[in-house]
């Protein structure tokens, strides 16, 4: 018996639609390939407000990142566990996704964080010597931990226990408390919302993070979309104070090309439904710096004017970087609050912040408030101690820039604008005071240059060597030394270092 046509048809329409692709992908591999090549590309600002705000911003180097929302009730990993993707990070308890989704958003009925207090969390930060902060305003759970007006999902709306508290729009509290203290403000938004009812549609299923209905049959509802996001934008620019930075996530939330849609579905490893999802951001960056003049804006994983810096997630890269680059990190495992995490002790903190620094870029370490609006003692402990080393230390990080070779086995290099350098050596664990001599093959100090350790004006002894130089540290640096954790060389002047300049 033959089979009906309408059984065959569409098999073969999906082998010819596969097939088809596919012959597209080969012809336009040159263009993917220059495309992938384009990801690597920085496009520089020309607004000279913006460059001012960024000049100040990698100066500061040091920022603090929080994660929080309704999830931190659950211990959860935020908004992920949301996703269909089959990845690790997406995996729930419940075998009924529906369930679980009611549920996660029922969250917002028993969220009530009433040991909030961001001016203790601001002091802890400033005495870290952190000099900027990061809130996730909204992340792609849509959950909205500012008083906006466009949903009733909102820490300020009816159904949060906590929408009564005089401390309620959470983003506004968080920020007047950290720009009382001098920092730049920066606001994480996610671009994508996984509440919205333009984003992610009720009438279908939803297979993975993207809109989950054709957005060029359904051009009116993305529009929809656009505008509730615009909308939000404009909120926190005109609402919250000065905002310094606007920092976008959600990357997938961007124009995309043909070839690009179909290299990312032949790649996946599980079904995906990518689409160009233009949300008009000329137009949001040129009505927020309206609002914010110099703002900052970080167009995350989107080459393009609109990511005034690079944010490579949970890494370091392996050198510098030719454009401003910032790692985020979490303090923890975790960007979100979990029980009993473990944390990174102070001594990789500022082992990760020095490597960080020398290579040219900013560190943004991350903690996560807990349901109740506190964060772990271990947080505080690890600020502390970092804290207590940037108060000896931070004239090698601040307003530093990498100086060739920028770093050389356990050792990182950092130099000011008027040529002062620092030898920086990173403790082994165990290791609680400097080594005898401190050998640096790569560069030396020039004819008469002074030499001293950080928190101390005693003039040390050094000697050129066949390559580079060496010096003595004093007993007494090493029986009671200045700080723990990583001891710093500071030189008067460098002669010229290899390659004939510095690094900046």
């Amino acid at each position: 018996m033959a089979f009906p046509p309408i059984m065959v048809r569409p098999f073969a329409n999906r082998c010819l639609k596969t097939l088809i692709e596919a012959v597209i992908l080969l012809i336009t591999g040159l263009s993917i390939s220059l495309s992938q090549e384009h990801l690597q590309k920085y496009y520089p600002e020309t607004d000279t407000l913006v460059l001012e705000k960024l000049q100040r911003w990698g100066d500061s180097k040091f920022g603090l990142l929080m994660h929080w929302g309704t999830y931190s009730q659950w211990g959860i990993v935020e908004s992920w566990s949301l996703g269909s993707e089959d990845e690790p990070w997406e995996r729930r308890s419940d075998s009924s996704y529906t369930e679980y989704k009611a549920r996660y958003q029922d969250l917002i009925k028993t969220f009530n964080p009433v040991k909030f207090h961001p001016a203790q969390w601001a002091e802890a930060a400033k005495a870290a010597g952190m000099r900027y902060v990061v809130f996730t305003t909204k992340h792609h759970d849509g959950f909205c931990m500012f008083d906006t007006k466009t949903t009733g999902y909102r820490i300020t709306g009816p159904d949060c226990p906590f929408h009564s508290d005089p401390r309620a729009n959470v983003a506004k509290e968080i920020f007047d408390s950290f720009r009382n203290r001098g920092f730049m403000i920066g606001a994480y938004f996610s671009k994508a919302d996984w509440h919205s009812p333009y984003y992610w549609w009720q009438n279908f299923a939803t297979p993975d993070r993207n809109p989950n209905y054709s957005i060029q049959r359904y051009p009116e509802r993305w529009n929809q979309f656009v505008k509730f996001t615009q909308t939000q934008i404009d909120e926190l620019m005109t609402e919250y104070g000065t905002i310094d930075i606007l920092w976008l996530d959600a990357g997938w939330v961007r124009t995309k090309t043909e070839e690009e849609i179909i290299r990312e579905k032949l790649h996946a490893e599980y079904a995906v439904f990518p689409q160009s999802q233009d949300i008009d951001m000329p137009s949001i960056v040129r009505n927020a710096r309206e609002k914010q003049p110099g703002l900052i804006v970080v167009d995350r994983a989107v080459p393009g004017a609109y990511q005034n810096y690079l944010t490579p997630e949970n890494m370091v890269p392996e050198s510098t970087l030719p454009y401003p680059w910032e790692t985020c990190m979490p303090m923890g495992t975790s960007w979100s609050f979990v029980p009993n995490d473990k944390y990174k002790s102070v001594r990789e903190l500022i082992g990760l912040l020095v490597d960080v620094v020398s290579k040219g870029g900013n560190f943004l370490l991350n903690v996560g408030p807990d349901p109740e609006g506190e964060w772990a003692e271990d947080a505080y402990d690890r600020l502390l101690g970092m804290g207590a080393w940037m108060k000896i230390n931070g004239e090698a990080i601040y307003g530093t820039h990498p100086v060739l070779p920028h770093r050389e086995g356990n050792v990182r290099f950092t130099q000011l604008a008027d040529g002062t350098t620092y030898v920086i050596y990173l403790a082994e664990e165990g290791e609680i005071s400097p080594p005898e001599k401190i050998r640096a093959s790569l560069l030396r100090p020039a004819d008469g240059a002074e030499l001293t350790m950080l928190g101390s004006d005693l003039q040390l002894a050094w000697r050129i060597l066949e390559h580079g130089f060496e010096v003595d540290i004093p007993k007494v640096f090493r029986e009671r030394p200045p700080c723990k954790h990583a001891w710093i060389l500071k030189i008067s002047r460098i002669a010229v270092s290899p390659g004939g300049k510095t690094m900046k």
